[in-house]
């Protein structure tokens, strides 16, 4: 079990998923998806975008985003185009405690009772204004490499 988790709300592109999936099973971070999934996850792009590492890759399943915060307890991290601050400016070093990264649904977010309860950890990616967002899967990568960063890269060669 990792200390850097990657959360998933109600995702609906495959290969976002995919591409995540690989991300985490390079890294040993785990992946938490909530339903439900836009998608099979016997998708084609789905398991193209993971390649062949889908058995590397620690995936828990919950039925709603309650059921993810009852069983979960740590950091909580969102990302939102609404984050004040820098994904830089928050601390992930600590390996003894649990940090979840959590990703809203493509087309519409976190509910916004989620929003409000955590918006003091929403976090944002630096970037210029021409741009509206970056990929779900890019963004899920800076922040576990820059988790994996504070930590020393722990078990990564």
């Amino acid at each position: 079990m990792s200390s850097i988790n990657i959360v998933l709300y109600q995702p609906e592109i495959p290969a976002n998923t995919g591409n995540i999936a690989r991300s985490c099973a390079a890294t040993d971070t785990d992946l938490h998806l909530i339903r439900p999934l836009g998608f099979s996850t016997d998708d084609k792009m789905l398991r193209r975008a993971g390649l062949d590492y889908w058995k590397f890759v620690n995936i828990t399943y919950y039925d709603s985003i309650e059921e993810f915060f009852e069983k979960n307890k740590g950091n909580y991290y969102l990302l939102t185009k609404f984050g004040k601050k820098p994904h830089t400016t928050f601390d992930y070093s600590n390996t003894d405690e649990k940090h979840y990264f959590i990703f809203g649904k493509e087309t519409t977010g976190l509910p916004d009772w989620v929003k409000e309860k955590y918006m003091d950890t929403a976090l944002r990616i630096p970037m210029n204004d021409n741009v509206r967002s970056l990929n779900l899967s890019n963004t899920a990568a800076i922040l576990i490499y820059e988790a994996l960063r504070q930590q020393n890269y722990p078990g990564l060669k």
